[in-house]
C-alpha cells in the first residue's frame, strides 16, 4: 500500500543524530507497507528524471535497541542519493523491546525486501541495479539479505534477495564474530539480546547468519568503517567466497555518524567511490 506524504514537519521530534548538519532531511515522495506493525513501513524517494534509476535499500542502526534510532536520522543520505540520481527505499522495522530481536527484526527486512519488486513494477526503478546499503546495526540486514539461508535460519530456508551490491557503513561483517566491537561500539551489549543469548548458548543462531557458512551471493561489498574496526581478513574473505568483490575504506579519526552524514569531509572523501557502487559502475 502507499501512502502520500503532505506533512512539512515530517521529522520533528525525530533524533536525526547530526546527519542533517548540512542536508535537510525532505520528505519522502511515498511511503510503502510491507505489513500492518507500526514500523513495517519504508520511504521512497525518487530523482527527478524518467530513470530507470539505481535502487538503495537502505537499513538503519541503533544497536537493534528500540528507541535509540529509526530510518528518520538516514533520510540525509536518502536525499544526497536523490540528488545523484538514485533511488531509495529506507527502512524502518522492530528492535529488541518491541518485537524485533530475533526472528522479529529478520522477518521485518525479509518482508520489507519484498517491496524491491513491487517498486520496480510501479516505479521507474532498474531491477539490476539494487544495492543493500547499512549503518552500524543495519550492516546485518544489508548482508543477510544476500545469504541464501537454511531451515536453521531465523526465517526459514530463503533464496537470497536479488541485489546487485551492499554498502556497509561502520558495521560488522559478522555478528558473531565482531560482538565484543560491537558491543563497545554501542556502548552496552547489544548482540546477546538481539540474538536471544551468546554464542556458547545458541551456537546455531549465529552460524545460521554468518557469510562463513552462508556468503552473500552479490557481485560487490564495500565496507566503509570510521569507529568499528574492519572486519578480520577471514570475515572478509567469507564475504567474498560466492564471488563478491569486497573492499574496505577506513577513515581513522571519524565519528560513527560522520560517514553518513552528506556534506561532512569524511563522506567527501568517499562520495566518488559510493555513487561507483550505487550507480552499478
Amino acid at each position: 500500500m502507499t501512502t502520500p506524504v503532505q506533512s512539512s514537519d515530517y521529522y520533528a521530534g525525530e533524533n536525526l543524530w547530526g546527519t542533517d548538519a548540512h542536508m535537510a532531511a525532505g520528505k519522502p515522495d511515498a511511503v510503502l507497507r510491507y505489513g500492518s506493525g507500526k514500523r513495517a513501513f519504508g520511504e521512497l524517494r525518487l530523482p527527478v528524471g524518467s530513470g530507470p534509476f539505481p535502487l538503495a535499500v537502505i537499513y538503519h542502526g541503533g544497536c537493534w535497541k528500540a528507541g535509540i534510532a529509526t530510518q528518520a536520522y538516514m533520510t540525509p543520505l536518502a536525499a544526497w542519493m536523490q540528488q545523484h540520481g538514485i533511488a531509495s527505499l529506507n527502512v524502518d522495522y522492530r528492535e529488541v523491546g518491541d518485537g524485533g530481536g530475533w526472528p522479529g527484526s529478520f522477518e521485518d527486512w525479509r518482508a520489507s525486501a519484498s517491496l524491491i519488486d513491487e517498486i520496480a513494477v510501479k516505479y521507474p526503478v532498474d531491477r539490476n541495479r539494487v544495492t543493500l546499503v547499512g549503518h552500524s546495526a543495519g550492516a546485518l540486514p544489508a548482508l543477510w539479505l544476500g545469504e541464501p539461508q537454511g531451515a536453521d535460519g531465523p526465517v526459514g530456508p530463503q533464496e537470497p534477495v536479488a541485489a546487485r551490491a551492499a554498502i556497509v557503513f561502520d558495521g560488522p561483517g559478522d555478528v558473531g564474530a565482531e560482538r565484543e566491537a560491537f558491543d563497545k561500539l554501542c556502548d552496552f551489549p547489544s548482540v546477546d539480546p538481539f540474538m536471544g543469548g551468546t554464542n556458547e548458548q545458541v551456537p546455531a543462531r549465529y552460524t545460521a547468519i554468518s557469510p562463513a557458512t552462508h556468503a552473500p551471493a552479490l557481485a560487490q561489498v564495500m565496507f566503509v568503517q570510521a569507529v568499528l574496526p574492519s572486519p578480520s581478513d577471514t570475515t572478509l574473505k567469507a564475504i567474498g567466497v560466492a564471488g563478491a568483490g569486497v573492499s574496505v575504506v577506513e577513515n581513522p579519526g571519524a565519528s560513527h555518524f560522520a560517514i553518513v552524514t552528506p556534506g561532512d569531509e569524511t563522506f567527501a572523501k568517499n562520495e566518488a567511490a559510493l555513487l561507483k557502487v550505487l550507480h552499478g559502475e
